[in-house]
């Protein structure tokens, strides 16, 4: 693994990852490819699939995000290879009563990418949350 390609890809999360909390859509979608598949927590079961569709998910997120949630990573992990990569993140996601209620909950992101043309580019996202309850 490069340590170029490792350092590149924890910056693009973490410049995803800001965007988020802020709300800045642009910059969440800049560096997804048209061809993105997401499995969120919210439906739909079978993901979201495209660019379109993966920009048209995040303004409700965002509306909940702006009444004073965290979106944090606190955990990264980066594995590169020549021209593919993934990484895992556990992220504090969460508003103020949740994380009172359970201060130990973590929202887990996995993202697939592909460098093309010499850039990183996620296709895939995963964000899951555990069960709580039976």
């Amino acid at each position: 693994m490069s340590a170029t390609d490792a350092a590149e890809i924890r910056a693009l999360i973490e410049r995803w990852a800001s965007a988020v909390h802020t709300g800045d859509l642009p910059t969440v979608l800049a560096d997804h490819a048209d061809d993105i598949v997401m499995f969120d927590v919210p439906p739909p079961e079978d993901g979201i699939r495209g660019l379109d569709a993966y920009r048209s998910a995040w303004p409700p997120f965002f509306e909940w995000q702006a009444s004073g949630a965290t979106f944090d990573i606190v955990d990264l992990d980066v594995t590169a290879g020549d021209d593919v990569a993934f990484a895992w993140a556990l992220l504090v996601c969460a508003s103020e009563e949740e994380r009172a209620a359970n201060p130990d909950r973590r929202l887990r992101l996995t993202i697939g990418l592909r460098k093309v043309d010499g850039r990183w580019t996620v296709t895939h996202e995963h964000h899951s949350f555990t069960v709580t309850s039976a």
